[in-house]
C-alpha cells in the first residue's frame, strides 16, 4: 500500500439499484466464506480469482453497498447535528425563559410586549447558529485533513481497452472505494481494507489485537475449515478482518464484507472505547463543574433573597438569567474554534492533525522519542560496499544479497531497494531467470532476518539469508574466507565482531549474508535457518540530515528533549547522534530493559538519550515508562515496529509515507519527515492551547467575581440590580467578542516551553483576580445610590443602566490586561480581531442605554456627569488588576 495527499473519489456515482437488477445478491456471510473453498467464495461473489471485478461491476456494487466506511466513522447528518446543538442545556434554559416571558409579557398583559421574547429568540438563533456552523466547519476541516493522508490498497480490476477487450489492471484505490468481490494484494505493513477470504498466502501473519486483545499475530492459510467457525470467527485462519494489519508475508484475497457489513462494523458500537481524556479536556471539565457548582449554590440564594425583598416572579426570572450569565455557554464553541484554527495553521506548516484534541498534547510535549532513520538521517540508503570477510569486494556476497532481495515478497524496505539499485536490472533479470522461488521465511522483529529458498538447478535447494549482524551470527556455523569455510570459534567470532564494529564506528549499517543447502520439502520455517555459511557483509550509508542538528537545537530551546529509540546497533546510532549534535551518552540496549520495573525504567529513561537494538514491545514499554512520571511524551515513527509505541505515547506522530498501521495509530501526520516541520507544529500547538486557556481563566475569574456582586446587590437593594434580559444581552455581547481569541497573538514567552493545562493555578486565579471586579461593582452601586440618587424602586432603571455600562466595559476592557503575563497592553498588544471586537462591545455598552432597543429592554439614558466617574472607576480598576496580577505571578510563577 501507499498513500497520496489528495484522494479523490475514483468511482462515478449512479443511482442505487436493487441487488437483483444490478449484480445479484452479493452479501456472502463471513461464516460461509470460512467453510467454503476459495474458488467457491470467488464464484459466489461473481468475481474472478485472476482479473477481479469489471469496472461496471465495481460501479454497481459501490451504489449497492455504499462506501467502505463503518457507520461511527461517517459524518453526522446535518439535521441530527442541529438537533444535538439545540439540546444544549443552556439553550433549553433560554427557551424556557422565552416560554415564561411569552405568558408574562405577551399573552397575559392587555398591551403585549414582544421585546423580551424577540431578544431571547435572537440570542438562541445566534448561539445555535454559531455553534452549529463552527462544529460543521471543524468536521469539514478534519475530513479535508484526513484526505491528505488517505490510506489506499492495491486492487486488481478489469477494464475495457480501446478495442473493447478486457484488460487486467492493478492499482491503488482509497480503502473507502473497496467493494465486495474486489481482488486485493497485501504485504507486510498493510492494513486489511475489509473482511477478506485469503486466496493465496506466503507466510502471512496478521495482527488482530484490536479485535482479540491477543498480542501474538495469527498465521493465515487458504484452506476451508471443516467445521463452522460459529461465534468464534476470529479463530478462523483463512479470513482477515477490516482494520487489522499484516505483520509479515504477502497474500492475495477477495473482499467479502465492507463497512457496516464487516465484522468490525457489526461490533463498532461495542468497540468504541474512550481513548482517555487529555489533561486539557479534564481541565475544561473542572472549570465547568466549578462554575456549575457556583451556579447551583447561587441561583437558590438569589431567588430566595430577591423573592423575600421583591416579588417572586421577577426574582425567578433574575435567578435563571443570572445562572445563564454565570455559565460559559460559549466555552465549547470557543475551544472548538481555537483548536480548529490551530489545526488549519498546522496544516499550512505541513503538520496534519488527525485528532483535533491532540493539539493540546503536542503543545504540552516535553520529550520527543524518535527513531533515527529518516528523522536524523536522510532516509535514503545507498549500498556502500558488498565485501567478503577478508575485506575485499565480494561478487558472491553481492549475488546472494541480490537473490534474497529480488525474490522476497514481503515489505521491501530501503535496504532491499539499495541492493537492487546497486545490482542493476541486467543482474536481477539473470538471477530471476536462473533461479525459481520455492518458499520464503519472512522478516520479523524477533529474528531480524529474512530467508528465501530457491531451486537453482542443484540437487539440494539453496536457502539464502540476510539480516542484522548479531542475529545472523547466531545461526551461522561457518565463515567463508577466500572460498574456504572455517568453523566459527570464539577467536574467529571476536575477529568478525571487530570488523563489524569498525564499520559501525564509521556510521555504516551492516547486514550479513549467508547461505546453505537444504533438503526438498513442502514448507520451510525459521528452524531451517541453522548451520549457515557466512559469506560477507553489506554496508549501507544513510547520511545525517542537514537540517537535523538545527532542528534539535530549536526543539531543545523550546523545552523539548529528543531521545532516540532505534533497532540499530549502538555504534551506528551513536555515530549518527553525534553528527546531529546529540550526546548519546551511554547507550542502553533493549534487552537491558526487560527485567526492570516500570519505575526503574522511568529513572533509566530520564537519564538516557539513546536506546539501541530495541524490539517493538520494548520500544512501547520505554515510552510508557517515560510517561509514568507525568511527562508528556511524543513518539515519531513510521514502521510496523512503531505502531505499539505510537499508541502508547501521549501524542503519536507519523509521516504520510509511513506504513498503514503506523498512520492509523498516529494522532498527527507530518507531510515531511523532518524535525523542523515538527518544531513548527509544537509551537502552533502551544499557541492554540494558550489562546483556549485565556478564555477559560478570564471567564472563570469574571464569573467568580460576579457571584459576590449579585449576592451583595440582591441582599442590599430594594430592587433588581439588573434587568434579566439585559444580563443575557451583556453575556452574549461579551462571548461574541471572545470568539476572536483563536486569532489572538501570543507572547514569545508563552510558547517558549511546554504548555500543559495548569489546573492547580485555576482556583487561586479565580479567588485572587475575580473578586477585584466585585470591589468596583460595589463602588458603582454606591456611586449610583449616593451620587445619582438611584435609591428607590422608581429610580431602578437608572441604577441598572449605570451598572450595566460599568460591568460590560470593565469585563471587556480587562481582557487586554489578563490575556498576557505582561502588565502593559502596549508591550503585549492583542491581535487586530480582538482589538476590534472588544472596542465594538465597549461602544455597544455605551450606546445601548441611549438607543430605542435598549430603552425597550428597560434601560434609560445616563447623565453626562456619570462618564467622568466611569472613567475614574475603570482607571483605578485597571491599576488594581495590574497590581493583583503581579502579586499572583510572583507567588505562583505562572499566568495563562
Amino acid at each position: 500500500m501507499r498513500t497520496f495527499r489528495s484522494a479523490p473519489t475514483t468511482l462515478p456515482q449512479q443511482p442505487r439499484q436493487s441487488a437483483d437488477a444490478a449484480t445479484g445478491e452479493r452479501r456472502l456471510p463471513l461464516h460461509d466464506a470460512v467453510t467454503r473453498s476459495a474458488d467457491d467464495v470467488v464464484a459466489a461473489l461473481h468475481s474472478d480469482a485472476t482479473r477481479g471485478l469489471s469496472s461496471q461491476q465495481v460501479i454497481e456494487l459501490r451504489n449497492l453497498h455504499g462506501p467502505n466506511v463503518v457507520h461511527h466513522q461517517r459524518p453526522e447528518p446535518a439535521l441530527s447535528h442541529l438537533a444535538r446543538t439545540c439540546a444544549n442545556p443552556f439553550i433549553l434554559i433560554l427557551c424556557g425563559l422565552a416560554v415564561v416571558m411569552t405568558f408574562t409579557d405577551v399573552i397575559m398583559p392587555a398591551d403585549p410586549d414582544y421585546t423580551g421574547v424577540a431578544t431571547i429568540a435572537v440570542m438562541v438563533a445566534i448561539s445555535v447558529g454559531l455553534r452549529f456552523w463552527q462544529e460543521r466547519r471543524t468536521s469539514r476541516v478534519a475530513e479535508r485533513l484526513a484526505t491528505m493522508v488517505a490510506t489506499t490498497t492495491t486492487v486488481t480490476r478489469t477494464q475495457l481497452n480501446g478495442y473493447r477487450r478486457p484488460v487486467r489492471i492493478s492499482g491503488e484505490v482509497p480503502i473507502a472505494d473497496v467493494v465486495p468481490g474486489d481482488l486485493v494484494t497485501l504485504a507486510a505493513g498493510d492494513m486489511i481494507p475489509a473482511d477478506i477470504r485469503f486466496l493465496s498466502v506466503n507466510s502471512v501473519q496478521v495482527n488482530q489485537s484490536m479485535l482479540t486483545g491477543e498480542s501474538e499475530p495469527a498465521e493465515k492459510t487458504t484452506d476451508a475449515l471443516d467445521e463452522p467457525a460459529g461465534t468464534d470467527l476470529l479463530a478462523a485462519t483463512n479470513v482477515g478482518f477490516l482494520g487489522t494489519s499484516v505483520v509479515s508475508g504477502s497474500a492475495t484475497a477477495v473482499v467479502v464484507g465492507t463497512g457496516d457489513d464487516s465484522y468490525f462494523g457489526t461490533l463498532s458500537s461495542s468497540l468504541q472505547t474512550d481513548s482517555g481524556a487529555t489533561a486539557f479536556d479534564a481541565g475544561i471539565r473542572r472549570v465547568s463543574y466549578t462554575l456549575v457548582t457556583f451556579m447551583a449554590l447561587m441561583v437558590p440564594l438569589v431567588f430566595v433573597i430577591n423573592g423575600l425583598t421583591k416579588d417572586w416572579t421577577s426574582a425567578f426570572l433574575f435567578a435563571v438569567t443570572t445562572a445563564v450569565g454565570l455559565t460559559p455557554e460559549m466555552l465549547p464553541l470557543i475551544v472548538t474554534a481555537t483548536m480548529t484554527k490551530g489545526a488549519r495553521a498546522m496544516a499550512q506548516r505541513k503538520v496534519v492533525v488527525k485528532k483535533i484534541a491532540s493539539i493540546a498534547n503536542l503543545g504540552a510535549m516535553s520529550v520527543l522519542a524518535t527513531d533515527k532513520t529518516g528523522t536524523l538521517t536522510e532516509d535514503h540508503m545507498t549500498l556502500d560496499a558488498a565485501v567478503g570477510l577478508s575485506g575485499n569486494d565480494s561478487t558472491l556476497t553481492m549475488r546472494r544479497a541480490t537473490l534474497n532481495a529480488a525474490f522476497q515478497t514481503g515489505l521491501r524496505n530501503l535496504l532491499d531497494a539499495a541492493i537492487l539499485d546497486a545490482a542493476g536490472p541486467d543482474t536481477i533479470a539473470e538471477i530471476i531467470a536462473t533461479n525459481r522461488l520455492v518458499d520464503e521465511i519472512p522478516f520479523d522483529f524477533d529474528r531480524r532476518r529474512l530467508s528465501v529458498v530457491v531451486d537453482d538447478g542443484e540437487p539440494d535447494r539453496l536457502i539464502v539469508t540476510k539480516g542484522a549482524w548479531d542475529e545472523m551470527l547466531a545461526v551461522c556455523r561457518y565463515a567463508e574466507f577466500r572460498g574456504v569455510a572455517h568453523l566459527i570459534d570464539d577467536a574467529l567470532r571476536r575477529r568478525l565482531q571487530y570488523i563489524v564494529d569498525e564499520h559501525n564506528r564509521r556510521g555504516l549499517r551492516v547486514l550479513a549474508v549467508a547461505s546453505a543447502r537444504v533438503e526438498h520439502r513442502d514448507r520451510y520455517s525459521p528452524a531451517d535457518e541453522t548451520g549457515l555459511t557466512l559469506h560477507g557483509l553489506l554496508t549501507f550509508l544513510d547520511p545525517p540530515k542537514a537540517t537535523a542538528a538545527q532542528a534539535i537545537y530549536e526543539l531543545a530551546d523550546a523545552g523539548v528533549e529528543v531521545k532516540v529509540i532505534t533497532g540499530d546497533t549502538p555504534l551506528v546510532a551513536s555515530s549518527v547522534c553525534r553528527a546531529v549534535g546529540l550526546d548519546p551518552g551511554n547507550p542502553v540496549l533493549g534487552a537491558a530493559t526487560d527485567e526492570l520495573t516500570l519505575p526503574q525504567l522511568h529513572e533509566l529513561a530520564v537519564a538516557t538519550t539513546l536506546f539501541a537494538k530495541v524490539s517493538p514491545t520494548q520500544k512501547a514499554r520505554i515510552v510508557e515508562a517515560m510517561r509514568s512520571g507525568g511527562t508528556t511524551v511524543g513518539f515519531l515513527g513510521d514502521g510496523i515496529n512503531d505502531a505499539a509505541a505510537l499508541r502508547t505515547a501521549d501524542v503519536g506522530i507519523s509521516v504520510d509515507t509511513a506504513v498503514d498501521i503506523a498512520k492509523e495509530a498516529a494522532d498527527i501526520i507530518l507531510l515531511e519527515k523532518d524535525l523542523t516541520v515538527l518544531r513548527h507544529g509544537v509551537v502552533e500547538g502551544r499557541r492554540t492551547l494558550v489562546n483556549a486557556m485565556k478564555y477559560i481563566k478570564m471567564t472563570a475569574s469574571s464569573n467568580f467575581g460576579n457571584v459576590f456582586s449579585v449576592l451583595a446587590a440582591s441582599a442590599l437593594l430594594p430592587f433588581l440590580p439588573m434587568i434579566p434580559l439585559v444580563v443575557l444581552v451583556q453575556n452574549l455581547a461579551y462571548d461574541l467578542s471572545m470568539l476572536t481569541l483563536p486569532w489572538d497573538s501570543v507572547d514569545a514567552d508563552d510558547v517558549r516551553g511546554p504548555r500543559r493545562w495548569d489546573s492547580k493555578s485555576l482556583a487561586p486565579f479565580m479567588i485572587r483576580i475575580g473578586p477585584v471586579s466585585s470591589i468596583f461593582d460595589l463602588s458603582t452601586f454606591a456611586l449610583m445610590w449616593f451620587v445619582f440618587g438611584a435609591d428607590t424602586p422608581g429610580h431602578a432603571a437608572l441604577f441598572q443602566s449605570g451598572w450595566f455600562v460599568e460591568s460590560i466595559i470593565s469585563q471587556t476592557l480587562i481582557v487586554h490586561l489578563l490575556r498576557s503575563a505582561t502588565s502593559s497592553p502596549r508591550l503585549s498588544r492583542a491581535s487586530r480581531p480582538v482589538l476590534i471586537a472588544t472596542a465594538l462591545v465597549c461602544l455597544f455598552g455605551l450606546v445601548l442605554p441611549f438607543s430605542g432597543w435598549g430603552q425597550g429592554l428597560g434601560l434609560v439614558p445616563l447623565p453626562w456627569s456619570y462618564f467622568p466617574w466611569l472613567a475614574a472607576t475603570l482607571a483605578v480598576y485597571c491599576a488594581v488588576v495590574v497590581y493583583a496580577k503581579r502579586r499572583f505571578i510572583r507567588r505562583y510563577r505562572t499566568w495563562i
